[in-house]
């Protein structure tokens, strides 16, 4: 006799956890936390199969306010921290929360190898360009000249790309959003947890007490039409209040253009999220507003390929099946062994 087990229909109240918020008010990562708590009912997985992991910052509060598992680990090192619980657990669904300074400075190996080796999770880099929690020093995305409490005459180190970094490392899921773009953050959080492998999401997240404005172009109503440029799958790259611009390729360089100058839809860049050569997605990241050109935001990439957490437990069943389940206290005691006085 079978029994089915019917599992209580979650709302996003029910993600919430009993802990106060403490972020600065305005802050651009309430916004991120109200999507990611609508999202995961969506998912339709049990809260005690999804683990929250994050580092330091003022992002790596999270786990406190997501009523899932989770930790708070060391700084930079959320990535080996959740590569370690996926390889052990598949059955979970794994978040990696970070931010700019976390994921980008200390924690840069580990996020680059983490994505590179396409671990079945979901990374999500708030980049509000700016160290938050040590009160305001320049961070990994500081434009070149920002003034900081720790570059008082102006940052000379040039700064990283999110997103090139993760497709450089052919990430199989890349995307980008933004803090107060709520209804296309929800939709690109959801596809992210959705995809099989790494999935890494970068979210443009005002800092306004120490950074505020950093993406106010983006942002603003007045501006973000030109200064923004949303990717949709096999469309043309078109933007601007009324779709009248769109990008080209003028050899391996994209331009700006103007329709209906001489110029069609059909002339324009489509885009191809699918295309196995991650050539076109890089080509996207680097384009940016201060070059005169608008920021894509959506999906770069989505691909499938291999995972990491599967070929690791294919490797140890193999094992098992060929050599045994294996003694611990055996292989302690077998070989070279030296007894100290």
């Amino acid at each position: 006799m079978s029994v089915d087990i019917q599992l209580p229909v979650l709302k996003p109240t029910d993600f919430a956890s009993d802990q106060d918020v403490r972020w600065c008010p305005g802050c651009g990562d309430y916004a991120i936390l109200a999507q990611m708590k609508k999202v995961m009912p969506t998912l339709g997985i049990p809260r005690e199969k999804i683990v929250f992991i994050s580092g330091i910052g003022c992002s790596s509060r999270f786990p406190y306010y997501m009523n899932t598992y989770g930790m708070h680990s060391i700084h930079g090192r959320a990535p080996a921290v959740a590569t370690g619980l996926k390889a052990v657990r598949p059955d979970l669904n794994v978040w990696v929360i970070t931010g700019d300074g976390d994921g980008l400075s200390i924690g840069g190996n580990h996020l680059m190898h983490a994505i590179r080796r396409n671990l079945d999770i979901n990374i999500v880099l708030f980049n509000n360009r700016i160290y938050g929690l040590t009160k305001g020093q320049y961070s990994p995305t500081s434009p070149l000249g920002k003034k900081t409490k720790s570059t008082p005459m102006g940052a000379i180190d040039n700064p990283l790309n999110p997103l090139s970094i993760a497709i450089g490392c052919e990430a199989t899921f890349v995307a980008r959003t933004i803090d107060t773009e709520i209804k296309h953050l929800g939709e690109v959080l959801k596809r992210a947890a959705e995809h099989p492998g790494t999935a890494f999401v970068e979210v443009y997240q005002n800092c306004n007490v120490f950074n505020d404005g950093a993406w106010a172009y983006a942002k603003e109503r007045e501006t973000k039409a030109d200064t923004t440029l949303e990717l949709v799958h096999g469309k043309p790259l078109i933007f601007g209040k009324n779709r009248e611009k769109g990008i080209r390729l003028n050899g391996m360089d994209p331009e700006v253009v103007e329709l209906g100058k001489g110029v069609s839809e059909d002339d324009l860049l489509f885009h191809d999220e699918k295309a196995p050569e991650p050539s076109l997605a890089y080509l996207l990241s680097r384009m940016r507003f201060e070059d005169g050109f608008p920021e894509p935001i959506g999906v770069f990439r989505c691909v499938e390929k291999p995972q990491y957490d599967d070929m690791i437990n294919e490797q140890i069943e193999t094992a098992i099946n060929e050599r045994g389940k294996g003694d611990l206290d055996k292989l302690f005691r077998s070989g070279d062994t030296w007894d100290v006085a």
